[in-house]
């Protein structure tokens, strides 16, 4: 049975987000934990731009995972982008510090991963992590991500690059 249910970011959700943590909760009625995301402001407003400049491309954008069972939001995760000319489509997650070691962001994953997938478009999901062992890493070996190769990042630094293919 699942425990997350992933909620997509239209324009009124991301503005929402924006006004902070207090009006979220209010309006979502979600639970809403401290320190939920570690990436900031900055990413919401981007997708809040990129929607606003193409809403087609809502889907590829920002998506809040809900731990159902406590009706809570748990971090944040979704796409970088409408998949490109090859097929290739980026993800990202973060689990809040509270509810990081439960298996969740293995589920948000496969979630973005089978959803993805769901597109015939979609030949390929990207990853980046930083370049050592870590959560992450875990998380998208057990999706059978392969490591692809080590970047240096000019805002991340270090980082690895992993890819799984579409069977």
């Amino acid at each position: 049975m699942k425990k997350i249910e992933l909620v997509n970011c239209d324009k009124a959700l991301l503005e929402l987000i924006l006004q902070g943590d207090e009006a979220l909760a209010q309006q979502t009625r979600w639970t809403i934990p401290a320190k939920w995301t570690e990436f900031g402001d900055f990413i919401f407003e981007f997708a809040l731009k990129k929607i606003t400049e193409n809403p087609a491309s809502q889907i590829w954008w920002t998506y809040l995972p809900i731990l159902v069972e406590q009706n809570t939001l748990v971090g944040n995760c979704g796409y970088k982008g409408e998949p490109d000319a090859e097929g290739v489509v980026e993800i990202g997650y973060e689990v809040a510090e509270d509810f990081r070691g439960r298996g969740l962001a293995t589920e948000i994953a496969g979630m973005l991963i089978d959803r993805a997938f769901g597109f015939k478009e979609v030949t390929t999901i990207r990853a980046h992590t930083l370049a050592e062992e870590n959560a992450s890493v875990c998380v998208l070996r057990k999706h059978n991500f392969k490591f692809i190769e080590a970047l240096d990042d000019p805002d991340d630094g270090a980082i690895w690059r992993w890819e799984l293919k579409k069977r």
